[in-house]
């Protein structure tokens, strides 16, 4: 089953360790379970879209106004949900934020 992992962290961290990540990066590269996977610039590059009464509202910055900022995410390929949490469990940015986990829906794209 497929989940996505998305990685938040507050924004203020500065104990950013990109040892750590290459390390984690790594063993689900050599798990074999990435399906898909990017980083995301800082959230004062998002632009949010909503449509209220047939027009569209811009909003500069993200959706919600929140001390963490989702820094990027994987989709990963796993048995289950246990294993997945597992998975999240050893990410960094569980350490001083969160990752927040959810089964991806099947889409006609997928060709699966």
């Amino acid at each position: 089953m497929k989940y996505m992992m998305m990685f938040a962290s507050p924004e203020d961290d500065n104990s950013t360790d990109m040892d750590a990540w290459g390390a984690y990066i790594g063993s689900i590269m050599q798990a074999g379970i990435a399906v898909a996977s990017h980083g995301l610039h800082d959230k004062s590059t998002a632009t949010t879209v909503r449509m209220r009464d047939g027009k569209r509202l811009v909003q500069d910055g993200p959706f919600a106004d929140t001390k963490e900022q989702i820094g990027g995410y994987f989709v990963i390929d796993v048995a289950d949900l246990d294993t997945a949490l597992d998975w999240a469990s050893k990410c960094p940015s569980a350490q001083t934020g969160c990752v927040e986990v959810r089964p991806v829906m099947f889409s006609p794209m997928d060709g699966d």
